[in-house]
């Protein structure tokens, strides 16, 4: 989503400082969201936001198909309807990512993901929705081209940061309902045209945190819409609940194939593509599968977050390595994050209305 929102940021902002000062009423909930941002780590924020989330207009409205249609929806959202934005287009890029879904000695459920990036500043958001289950998902501000050193800091840029509402690479809901984005392994985008609502791969999962509690109710809800593939390349979900149910969703030729599978990385799983996209010499699904075998298909804590620890990614020349690393209890939903790799620095989140 590179450049998407950047057109139509200082356009807002003009118009927003106005606004504010009388607009208390109609701005409260999103002033008092913005000026929620803390601070974490570097590349890390985390901010909050009670209320209206402006997602059921979306869906009313049939959802949007690309970057550009999603930015104009975020600015009319976050302007209240007095500012539209113009027409822009997403660019390319690409990420890794890998995860793990495991059963507990104790029959309780947890999921590892780490997110891996050329560059990352991180937004976990707490939403807790007028409509809708609670959620804490994260996304990468980078996705939206704010500029080179673009941070959450300030009044302004805090605000503009609730387009987090709307587009998210992970999280997890009070049901104990869990979601990853990862890349597929090609190039291969998909664009689902039946004349179902319309989603982009990361508003999708906003969208099935809000309204679904199981891994089934997730996948009844994706074959009612039509997808559309963000920054122009494929993408496949970890999905995952709180009975130990984990799937892996695919697209192939535009039609929709799950796999059941407790670990994934960034190739296809499905047997129409299987091993699409697997780099020689990359382990870390397989390494991940091994450590499952090897624990018997339990793990507690201390063996899930060693298994997704093992095969984060360091920085390297170009690439930032592993952004953040998230932990998620799904039978007692919360979840712990980990900023680049910092792994003797935990931030815990539980859910509100669950705990």
């Amino acid at each position: 989503m590179k450049s998407i929102l950047k057109l139509v940021l200082w356009g807002l902002l003009g118009l927003l400082a106005v606004l504010l000062i009388g607009g208390g009423l109609l701005f409260g909930h999103l002033a008092m969201g913005a000026m929620s941002v803390q601070k974490l780590d570097e590349g890390l924020y985390y901010m909050e936001y009670r209320g209206d989330d402006g997602f059921d207009k979306l869906v009313a409205a049939g959802g949007v198909r690309n970057a550009g249609e999603l930015a104009g929806h975020i600015m009319g959202f976050l302007s209240r309807g007095f500012y539209h934005a113009p027409a822009a287009a997403p660019d390319s890029t690409s990420f890794g990512c890998s995860a793990i879904t495991a059963r507990t000695p104790e029959d309780g459920v947890l999921m590892g993901r780490n997110f891996d990036f050329p560059s990352a500043t991180g937004v976990i958001l707490h939403t807790l929705p007028k409509r809708g289950y609670e959620t804490i998902t994260t996304f990468n501000t980078d996705f939206f081209g704010f500029g080179e050193g673009w941070l959450p800091e300030g009044f302004a840029n805090q605000y503009m940061a609730l387009s987090c509402l709307f587009c998210a690479l992970d999280g997890i809901n009070e049901k104990g309902l869990a979601i990853a984005d990862l890349m597929a392994g090609d190039d291969e985008q998909t664009h689902q045209d039946t004349g179902k609502m319309a989603l982009t791969t990361s508003t999708a999962i906003c969208y099935l945190l809000k309204n679904a509690a199981t891994v089934d109710e997730a996948l009844e809800l994706l074959r009612h819409i039509d997808m559309h593939s963000d920054i122009g390349a494929a993408h496949h979900y970890a999905i995952s609940d709180a009975s130990g149910r984990s799937v892996v969703v695919e697209y192939v030729n535009h039609e929709m194939v799950v796999v059941e599978s407790q670990a994934v990385a960034n190739h296809y799983l499905c047997e129409q593509k299987r091993n699409a996209g697997l780099v020689p010499g990359d382990r870390r699904y397989d390494q991940l599968c091994e450590q499952l075998a090897a624990d018997g298909g339990l793990m507690d804590w201390g063996q899930l977050e060693s298994a997704i620890f093992s095969v984060s990614q360091p920085e390297r020349e170009g690439f930032l390595g592993t952004a953040w690393t998230m932990v998620m209890d799904l039978t007692h939903p919360s979840v712990t994050y980990y900023s680049r790799r910092h792994f003797n620095q935990p931030f815990y989140y539980p859910l509100k209305r669950h705990n």
